[in-house]
């Protein structure tokens, strides 16, 4: 008999400060995929817009064994798109999505990841997290620094190593993977939105006790509302399901790439939910006020902050204070900030790997960071992905974990220093025998020039190379 997926997708935009959804995702009787986009308000949903779209085009008969090489060239097609666009609108320069995809062909399921997305699957009763994240946090585990107990809890674990976007990270890579397609089998492929929040055990339990995959996927998105739905939640739950006859199914599109992208499912209907609701259609009310003057809402609003400003200066103000500076960061300095500090800025005038003390936001006009250490680490000698983290400051536990991450980052620019390479040898002729004192030479012909000393050939210098994964070094 054949096989086929029975499968659901869902997606939500969440509780936190998210307006629309940047996530995507595509089921089908061929292809499910989910896909994370990054960059905020420079265009996170046109990137997993754009990755299931290029993606959805494979949804079709069985690819035979080829389907491996049609999945990573769709993906590159997404790719290709994505930096297409952003030349084409610069508006969009830095958005990027992750992707997880499974391509069935046959009883073959071909599965692709890159990014922090997930891929689970619940065989025999077991649930297992088949793909690895492309995080920072997730190289720390593997190189043994930390615990996947310190992971969850870590500053860093939201930083992706890998993206298909315009500015590629460290690495473009995309895993890849094939497994059997067994009858019984429930596979789950859903966003950081939900396993960021949701334990792997309540995940293993929800997938055993709730059969329909619509009615399970619903479950999933409550469960991260629940738990404060920080992110948007996207999520795919798919059964392997013997039948004798290949259904005709209807391909189910959520989150950004669908035409109500922005709307949340019948699992957001929550009182959380509807609270996150009502300050999104408030926010929304100011942006719509025709008058032009300050809505009732906005009004509302800015009495409240300065009340809760006036409060904090007044009774905790210093005591936030304080504890601000307690916190350090690591960004760049440039020369003038190193003078306005009393320090040292780089001399050619660029930007310095440097410590903060303090937080990296700032309130008002109130900075709440300083300098407190530059390093002498040229920011444009680090991979260019790594020059973005730390222009964007990246967050320390403590002052001794930011002299860490620079020791990591000094290492990067280490790694990444153009090495000399020694000019081939070139073939020279052999010399010319002095001709015996004896033989009479030629007189010079009247008016002709003297000859000239022959020039010995330059040394050619030496060439540089740029070890494998440094090409974007500045």
């Amino acid at each position: 008999m054949a096989i086929a997926l029975r499968y659901a997708a869902r997606s939500d935009i969440g509780l936190g400060r998210y307006k629309n959804n940047q996530d995507s995702g595509y089921a089908g009787p061929h292809l499910l995929v989910v896909a994370d986009g990054m960059g905020g308000h420079a265009g996170g949903d046109v990137a997993s817009s754009i990755a299931v779209g290029e993606l959805s085009s494979l949804d079709g008969e069985s690819l035979g064994p080829e389907a491996s090489r049609h999945l990573e060239r769709g993906i590159s097609r997404a790719r290709d798109t994505i930096k297409r666009r952003t030349g084409d609108e610069p508006e969009l320069s830095g958005m990027g999505t992750t992707v997880t995809a499974i391509l069935r062909s046959g009883r073959k399921l071909v599965l692709a990841h890159i990014g922090d997305s997930r891929a689970y699957l619940l065989h025999e009763g077991r649930l297992t997290q088949v793909t690895k994240d492309h995080t920072f946090v997730q190289t720390l585990i593997d190189e043994g620094r930390i615990t996947p107990e310190e992971a969850e809890r870590h500053p860093q674990r939201s930083m992706i190593m890998r993206v298909v976007g315009d500015v590629d990270a460290a690495g473009s890579d995309v895993d890849t993977s094939v497994r059997e397609a067994s009858v019984g089998d429930r596979w789950l492929l859903c966003s950081d939105g939900l396993s960021g929040v949701v334990s792997h055990d309540t995940l293993e339990e929800t997938l055993l006790e709730v059969s329909d995959p619509g009615e399970c996927a619903d479950q999933l998105i409550s469960l991260a509302l629940k738990a404060g739905g920080p992110d948007n939640i996207t999520c795919i739950v798919a059964d392997v399901v013997e039948v004798a006859s290949v259904p005709d199914s209807t391909p189910q599109v959520v989150g950004a790439a669908a035409a109500a992208g922005r709307r949340g499912t019948v699992a957001a209907d929550t009182p959380a939910a509807r609270a996150a609701a009502l300050v999104r259609d408030a926010e929304d009310e100011d942006e719509a006020d025709e008058d032009g003057g300050p809505s009732r809402w906005r009004l509302v609003r800015r009495t409240l902050a300065v009340v809760v400003l006036a409060a904090l200066l007044v009774g905790g103000g210093w005591a936030a204070y304080a504890w601000s500076q307690q916190q350090y960061y690591v960004g760049t300095a440039t020369a003038d900030a190193g003078a306005n500090a009393g320090q040292n800025g780089s001399q050619d005038g660029g930007q310095n790997v440097a410590i903060y003390r303090g937080l990296t936001q700032d309130v008002g006009p109130i900075r709440l960071s300083g300098l407190y250490e530059e390093q002498e680490l040229p920011v444009d000698t680090l991979p260019q992905v790594w020059q973005q983290r730390v222009a964007s400051g990246i967050t320390a536990e403590s002052l001794n974990d930011a002299r860490r991450i620079v020791r990591d980052l000094r290492q990067r620019s280490d790694l990444c220093d153009p090495v000399p390479v020694a000019p081939a040898p070139t073939a020279t002729s052999a010399p010319t025998a002095t001709p015996s004192p004896t033989t009479a030479s030629p007189a010079p012909t009247a008016g002709a020039p003297a000859p000239s000393p022959t020039t010995p050939a330059p040394s050619p210098s030496p060439s540089l190379t740029v070890p494998p994964g440094c090409e974007e070094a500045g």
